[in-house]
């Protein structure tokens, strides 16, 4: 049996390593080391971005459909972004998200995409295109509403005192309509001062002096404008509190909180935040309301359990048993029903199995890149140590 073991043990191992190993190396030794990708997609695929992650689902950008690609002036039809050089698996899509390709996986190095479809790519390494690479530089956006009466939106934006422009000629670029009612444009973060016009610059706002920080300027029919660093047309969520019930042995539980399938983390980094004991049995911690998908985990979080989705704008009860079996709850179970393991009348829990989210294959977003697959990795790396390790001391109990 102990050989059989330690047999076993080295070979999951070794896959693990040859699987994982080379992520975990440019981590650590290539930081925001970042890569460019330039992109040709078809013509009927308007404003194309890139979606990037890595092999333990760490996000490169905050929401889908990621971030959008630059044309490149000098290469026509040709697209770039720059991408952390450990995000070393992409999507690229277009339109909202509504058109993209399967998961392709880069080398870690500048990379050349040429989209025949959303079935069909072909990844180069040589370039494909004539002149150098446009310099990587931090941007961030500049939203604007208009009033009706000002067709074709433009922005024209650049560095005060000294008169850099980011565009080669009034009136600017144009602003892209959004979804959310929005026009959009990106600058560099060197960019402190906007104008907003239209009508191919007949009608326009004064000098506009701002902080290189996401911005939401709103213009009047006369010209006027306000501008907000915060979104006007958010909805404020109240947050909901997370109660927790976690076995004895977890030491120091934390939650692990996002929004599902879009991947916005609650907390900055894995395991999340620490559970606080409230005097009455339970752990909690309180959440933003958007938040729909939680893990508990803990001792660092090499326990935890499965993703468990839950009801946004709701308090929630959490009972973890193990890793494997974990209920939630919308209002608190008697204790009967938590110590025989929910087998009670208060409310039919749902079990891990059943709150688990599926992957979102058809947004090209999926439940393990927000965040949860790392934990998961670093557990089964964790557990197969342990294992050798056990196997290997005769006498000492395995830890399974």
């Amino acid at each position: 049996m102990l050989k059989r073991w330690k047999k076993w043990g080295l070979l999951v191992l070794g896959v693990l390593l040859g699987v994982f190993w080379v992520p975990f190396s440019v981590l650590a030794e290539n930081g925001e080391e970042r890569v460019a990708v330039y992109v040709q997609v078809p013509e009927d695929w308007e404003n194309p971005c890139i979606w990037a992650w890595d092999e333990e689902g760490n996000n490169a950008f905050a929401a889908w459909p990621g971030e959008e690609m630059d044309a490149d002036r000098g290469n026509e039809g040709w697209y770039y972004v720059w991408i952390p050089s450990w995000a070393d698996h992409v999507i690229v899509n277009a339109d909202e998200g509504d058109v993209q390709t399967g998961e392709l996986v880069l080398e870690g190095r500048n990379t050349w995409i040429v989209v025949e479809d959303g079935e069909n790519a072909e990844l180069f390494t040589d370039p494909q295109t004539k002149g150098d690479i446009p310099e990587y530089v931090e941007k961030f956006v500049v939203r604007v509403k208009v009033d009706e009466s000002w067709k074709d939106p433009c922005l024209w934006a650049w560095s005060a005192p000294d008169g850099k422009n980011v565009f080669e000629e009034w009136p600017g670029e144009a602003l892209a309509l959004k979804e959310s009612g929005w026009y959009e444009a990106k600058v560099p973060v060197w960019v402190n001062s906007i104008i907003v016009n239209a009508d191919d610059g007949a009608v326009q706002t004064e000098d506009i002096s701002i902080d290189p920080a996401d911005i939401w300027v709103s213009v009047g029919e006369d010209g006027s404008y306000d501008f907000s660093y915060e979104d006007p047309d958010a909805e404020e969520v109240p947050d909901v509190t997370v109660w927790v019930k976690a076995p004895a042995d977890w030491e120091s539980p934390c939650l692990w909180a996002w929004s599902a399938p879009d991947g916005t983390n609650a907390f900055a980094a894995w395991p999340g935040e620490a559970l606080a004991e409230d005097g009455s049995g339970w752990l909690k911690i309180s959440v933003p309301g958007w938040v729909n998908s939680v893990i508990v985990n803990g001792s660092e979080g090499s326990v935890q359990t499965g993703d468990l989705s839950v009801d946004t704008g709701k308090d929630v009860w959490v009972v973890v048993n193990s890793a494997e079996d974990a209920s939630v709850f919308y209002e608190e179970p008697e204790g009967a029903v938590v110590a025989e393991g929910m087998a009670g009348e208060t409310e039919e829990p749902m079990t891990a199995e059943e709150t688990q989210e599926p992957g979102v294959e058809e947004t090209g977003v999926s439940v393990e890149q927000s965040g949860s697959r790392a934990p998961v990795i670093i557990l089964v790396v964790v557990v197969t140590a342990a294992v050798i390790a056990a196997a290997v001391v005769a006498g000492k109990k395995r830890k399974g």
